[in-house]
């Protein structure tokens, strides 16, 4: 797995490219500079394109509380599972 990268920084690198582009570099002249491949260009894209800052901060967000919730999720599983074995060895 390669570097990770914030939403700030890959929609900044994302403006950065489409201003080479439209400079007249190719693609993977731009993703050189960048030091992304294309495909991650690509992803990127797909995922981020136009997006603006108040975009980047919500998905940073969500992100976050996804980050918390899947926590939560395994900390009950884990107790769930603590419990059964108790009950099991009750029986």
């Amino acid at each position: 797995m390669g570097k990770r990268h914030t939403s700030e920084q890959i929609i900044r690198k994302l403006r950065q490219a489409e201003v080479e582009l439209a400079g007249g570099l190719t693609v993977g002249h731009v993703c050189q500079k960048l030091g992304i491949s294309e495909q991650t260009l690509h992803r990127w894209r797909q995922r981020y394109g136009g997006m603006g800052r108040d975009d980047t901060r919500r998905l940073k967000d969500l992100e976050a509380e996804n980050a918390r919730l899947k926590r939560l999720v395994a900390e009950l599983a884990l107790d769930k599972q603590l419990l059964q074995e108790v009950v099991r060895k009750k029986f």
